[in-house]
């Protein structure tokens, strides 16, 4: 099953044939003091920075995520879409838990964009799911629900067959246009957890053969080393069945790690693509 992303001139395929799809986080004021002053007074210039560096890095889609507390927040989406398609070609994933957001962020783009999120609540649902087929985008969903954050995989696994059958029955949203996030959890809170995800993220594949992303920087949130942790975690998680991550494509360190596992995976026929990057850096030093 491929979920076909598009920008005004450029295609990205997400599919457990196609090599790992790097979807850069960094367009994102959590965490991030000065960027969320600089939203708030109305100044994208630091946009522009991190679109740069994670083209250079190797992103394949670019996350967009505009929620600075007391920002205008549905301003600064439309704004941020148009200056980000300005800039590069890569698909988009428009990211936010506000829904007139979302509905301006995709309002504005150019494309078949990726939707970041919607949950198993039903008045979410009914909210996002909507707006995701009027726009004829594609959508990550969470198993989660207003009463919990699952802990077993199976009942990961329970809510997301119920956001499929809504999305697919009630919406009319293409299978292949659903992402499920198999709920990545950090690892310094529970060592058990990374084992779960992994878990949900081989029955979810097995059952529901629907593409998969997450926020691999949750994983090690918290813990020191943290590039290492997620370079052993993304490939561990594609060959559960894993095709995509919302993750920092700034890292050489992390998109070498998936790069590797495309080719040692089979997405990567012949070595072109892992060849091609080592010689692109050879000749950079060179220069």
């Amino acid at each position: 099953m491929e979920t076909v992303l598009r920008s005004a001139s450029r295609q990205v395929v997400i599919g457990p044939a196609q090599p790992f799809c790097v979807i850069g986080e960094r367009i994102n004021p959590t965490g991030r003091k000065l960027f969320q002053e600089q939203l708030r007074a109305g100044d994208l210039s630091r946009v522009e920075i991190d679109v740069a560096q994670q083209v250079a890095g190797g992103a394949m889609v670019l996350d967009v995520n505009m929620g600075a507390p007391l920002a205008d927040e549905v301003e600064l989406m439309v704004r941020a879409v148009k200056l980000v398609q300005s800039l590069t070609d890569l698909p988009l994933c428009i990211d936010s838990s506000v829904v007139e957001a979302l509905e301006a962020g995709l309002g504005a783009y150019e494309g078949k964009a990726l939707v970041n999120s919607v949950t198993a609540e039903d008045d979410r649902l009914g909210a996002i799911l909507p707006l995701v087929k009027r726009h004829q985008a594609a959508v990550i969903c969470l198993p989660n629900d207003e009463e919990e954050i699952p802990e077993e995989p199976e009942r990961r696994l329970e809510l997301a067959r119920k956001i499929v059958k809504v999305a697919t029955d009630e919406y009319g949203i293409a299978r292949e246009d659903i992402l499920i996030d198999p709920l990545a959890m950090p690892v310094g809170a529970d060592t058990s957890l990374v084992r779960r995800t992994l878990e949900t993220i081989g029955l979810i594949a097995r059952d529901l053969g629907v593409n998969m992303t997450l926020g691999a920087s949750n994983v090690s949130f918290g813990m020191p080393e943290r590039a290492a942790i997620g370079s052993a975690f993304l490939p561990m998680a594609m060959q559960a069945g894993l095709t995509s991550a919302i993750m920092d494509a700034r890292s050489p360190e992390l998109v070498r790690a998936v790069k590797a596992a495309d080719l040692l995976l089979d997405h990567d026929p012949w070595g072109a693509n892992w060849i091609a990057a080592h010689r692109a850096r050879e000749a950079g030093k060179a220069s």
